[in-house]
């Protein structure tokens, strides 16, 4: 593991500090998780770079310790696409099935979800 410091900043006057601990991945792991961004307390699994992790989402990927701990080693962004993904649902249980196979996609080694154009929500910085 190394540890590294970012900037995080919803705007430019409004810059801070971050110490994060990076596993091999890239992925953000830390002593406590409640210090990564968008991470749910109640659960201690971190949230996405623009979602913060919803407690029916943490509540089942937190059941199994296999699927909590894919979570952990999925990217920021990763997460951040699979919360939107779930959050995005109009319909009760066409959120449910989108939280179900946000944990069967991990286990099948994906990292995004399929099919998903990705989060409206995250600022596109490609040029």
């Amino acid at each position: 593991m190394t540890n590294t410091t970012r900037t995080a900043a919803s705007s430019a006057e409004n810059a801070t500090n971050v110490t994060d601990t990076q596993n091999e991945n890239g992925a953000e792991t830390a002593e406590n998780p409640a210090t990564i961004d968008g991470a749910n307390t109640q659960s201690g699994l971190p949230g996405g770079v623009v979602h913060e992790l919803p407690a029916d989402l943490a509540e089942a990927l937190a059941l199994d310790p296999v699927t909590a701990e894919l979570w952990r080693g999925l990217t920021p962004l990763g997460r951040n696409e699979f919360v939107c993904w779930v959050e995005d649902a109009q319909k009760p249980e066409t959120r449910q099935r989108r939280i179900r196979r946000t944990e069967e996609e991990m286990h099948e080694g994906k990292r995004r979800p399929c099919c998903w154009p990705g989060c409206k929500h995250r600022e596109r910085t490609g040029r």
